[in-house]
């Protein structure tokens, strides 16, 4: 199997364990590093001394022997970068959110189609062996007909001056419960404070309600004591958690619901049966992620829903953010 050409463009939070990824798979050659700031593009060409560097986004269309370029620069860069690549014929793998606005994210899955090309929102959670297992769990019916979802993502840190706790945070947790209920919201709240960055929220709390009538809330924070990554899924038959801050209890089911017996006058009593932790694969999400990016590029995989996930990420993010704003005083 010929190798995947691929560059990488945005060397600061993300972008080196995107590099060492693509360096290490089977299948992938790093050619290019690209960053404007040369003392980092320079530590991180020693780690990859087969991979050419550059300050110019550019060499990396212009190189006919790049096959995909990876995007992982600052959010507000995401969409004209993305577009150049495109344009350029390269396959793109972007990091979430796909663009900062629904017009923008659409123009790129669009892009894409029309070119026969791929484009992956960096979704990283989705390819994370416990939400796999949520999922599962959701589509097989153990957990009965799903009431609503929550998720908690706080933590100290890291701060942020150019995007807020919805687009830095929720992207992750959103992507997840669009997948997990299978819909776009009807109807999304949201407010949050900025405390530390005038207008850049710290804290936000959603409610997002969907079609089907399941319901969602996530409380996003980078102020809070607690370090939590936690999703839980309610469902009329059992309940599931799926917590990323656990080393062996990555999901927990739990066989609890509310239920009304024969013999009583109709009020509502609580059955707790068993817990049960299933058994989740110790596998790299980022490492998996990559790989998906690769065989959607050789073509083992249907690559036109990637980009459409992305997209409706974004637009669920618009909607929380006009509420955002509504409630700003």
């Amino acid at each position: 199997m010929e190798a995947l050409t691929v560059g990488v463009a945005g060397l600061g939070h993300w972008g080196p364990n995107l590099a060492r990824n693509f360096d290490d798979l089977p299948g992938s050659r790093l050619k290019w590093l690209c960053d404007r700031d040369e003392e980092r593009l320079a530590a991180h060409g020693h780690r990859h001394p087969e991979a050419e560097t550059t300050t110019r986004f550019e060499d990396l269309l212009e190189d006919p022997d790049v096959d995909a370029v990876v995007v992982a620069t600052p959010v507000v860069t995401h969409f004209e970068l993305t577009r150049d690549a495109l344009l350029a014929g390269k396959h793109v793998f972007v990091e979430k959110p796909l663009a900062l606005s629904s017009t923008w994210a659409e123009q790129l899955a669009e892009l894409a189609e029309e070119r026969g090309l791929v484009l992956m929102p960096g979704h990283l959670l989705l390819y994370h062996p416990g939400v796999a297992k949520l999922k599962e769990l959701v589509d097989s019916g153990e957990l009965g007909r799903i009431l609503y979802v929550y998720g908690n993502r706080q933590n100290l840190g890291q701060i942020r001056r150019d995007e807020n706790a919805l687009w830095s945070l929720g992207a992750h947790d959103l992507s997840v419960i669009l997948h997990l209920v299978g819909e776009e919201p009807a109807e999304a709240w949201a407010r949050g404070e900025s405390f530390l960055t005038e207008g850049v929220e710290d804290v936000v709390f959603c409610f997002i309600r969907f079609p089907s009538g399941v319901v969602a809330h996530m409380h996003l924070s980078w102020l809070d004591p607690h370090k939590m990554r936690r999703m839980t899924v309610v469902g009329d038959q059992k309940m599931a958690v799926f917590d990323d801050m656990e080393l062996e209890r990555k999901v927990t089911v739990y066989d609890k619901r509310p239920e009304q017996q024969t013999e009583t006058y109709g009020e509502w009593m609580t059955r707790t049966g068993d817990i049960f932790v299933p058994k989740i694969p110790n596998d790299e999400p980022l490492r998996l992620e990559c790989q998906h990016f690769l065989s959607l590029v050789r073509g083992d995989r249907e690559p036109a829903g990637v980009a459409r996930d992305g997209l409706a990420v974004v637009r669920s993010l618009e909607l929380l953010q006009a509420s955002l704003e509504r409630t700003a005083v």
